[in-house]
């Protein structure tokens, strides 16, 4: 006879990794069964020459939820790194977020009154308007010339969309600052986890049954009628063999290179933020370790990843999801078929269809925990 299990776990990623730990710590049998040849989703990261390569992205950890940060140092010590990025605008380089060095680059001021002065001079052509897109968004925070130089074709190239033709609520998370702060997240608690993140999760899952190369969706039936319950964390509408249609996200394409060389760009995450250029940004992954390994020597090569946005389609990696009306009216769909599921719960970014920082994604899962296991 097969094995039992109190719960599947579909998905070895933050989400998947945190509700499985907490039901083996509460005595309840696990099985993750993992697609892909390794833990970690979205999170995973290599080693290639002692560099610890974000494989599907550049992943930085960022939260104000206290018990979120305290649960995750359960597993791992994340360092000081601080997000600070680079605009390239056909080679003028500006700060990331917009602060000061941003206004005095932009337009020479100095102080900030000026640069107060020249913002509300600039957005002064919405007259009063409540923005109904994303240019009307971006211009009532930061005026025309900003927009032009270092949102409109970086926002472009990542969504395939005419900044008119997207919501205003996607720049709503820029930070605007009269201050010549550089941190781009305003969070509490931030870092990247000392050893990586897919040793994070390796030690999430320590000694819960994880079976990789393994596709829940080919033997669906075969692998729910093993567990009581299950946790799915794929895309919902991959679940229901998208009988309702499929719904949209963005992917990402990346072009990784090992240099010969012991600095490319002299920081993390270069944005390209002009039209003409195909790469949305060049990630330096080895300067989310400040230049060194693990042992804090200094690392004489480097590895660059350029991402490439596009629109998703079968059989690509789905990244982003495109939540604008009518995703959203499947969504809902796909949603009232979820909820007739009595025995699997759907989470996480594709589960639920949502975009989820990573705090979020495992805030998530202990709420889930919670309703289901306490």
């Amino acid at each position: 006879m097969a094995e039992t299990y109190d719960y599947l776990v579909v998905g070895a990623g933050l989400y998947g990794a945190v509700f499985a730990h907490e039901a083996k710590a509460l005595g309840k049998k696990v099985l993750v069964l993992e697609k892909r040849p390794h833990i970690a989703g979205n999170v995973y990261c290599e080693d290639v020459e002692g560099i610890k390569v974000h494989t599907y992205g550049a992943h930085i950890f960022h939260t104000n939820n206290t018990e979120v940060w305290n649960y995750l140092n359960q597993f791992t010590a994340f360092n000081r790194f601080t997000n600070s990025p680079v605009a390239n605008y056909k080679g003028e380089l500006y700060s990331l977020p917009f602060n000061m060095y941003t206004f005095n680059k932009m337009w020479g001021v100095v102080t900030p009154e000026e640069a107060g002065a020249k913002i509300e001079e600039q957005k002064a052509e919405m007259a009063g308007k409540e923005p109904e897109n994303l240019e009307e968004q971006a211009i009532s925070l930061v005026g025309r010339d900003i927009f032009e130089k270092l949102v409109k074709g970086y926002t472009e190239k990542q969504w395939g969309r005419d900044c008119k033709d997207l919501p205003a609520f996607i720049i709503k998370r820029l930070p605007v600052r009269l201050t010549f702060d550089n941190n781009y997240f305003n969070a509490l608690y931030q870092g990247i986890p000392e050893k990586g993140y897919t040793k994070m999760v390796e030690n999430m899952l320590d000694g819960i049954e994880v079976r990789l190369n393994t596709n829940y969706l080919d033997e669906k039936e075969k692998w729910n009628a093993m567990a009581d319950k299950v946790i799915y964390t794929g895309p919902i509408d991959a679940y229901f063999d998208y009988c309702l249609g499929y719904l949209q996200y963005r992917s990402v394409r990346f072009e990784t290179e090992l240099l010969d060389m012991p600095n490319f760009q002299g920081n993390a995450a270069v944005n390209y933020t002009d039209r003409e250029t195909p790469w949305t940004r060049i990630i330096e992954h080895k300067w989310f370790t400040f230049g060194k390994d693990e042992d804090g020597k200094d690392l004489p090569k480097t590895v660059i990843s350029r991402e490439y946005s596009s629109e998703w389609k079968p059989g690509d990696e789905p990244y982003y999801p495109v939540n604008d009306e009518a995703n959203g009216v499947l969504y809902g769909k796909y949603r009232e078929l979820a909820d007739k599921e009595e025995k699997v719960i759907f989470g996480g970014r594709l589960g639920e269809y949502k975009y989820y920082d990573m705090d979020a994604v495992v805030a998530s899962a202990l709420s889930m925990v919670k309703q289901q296991l306490k």
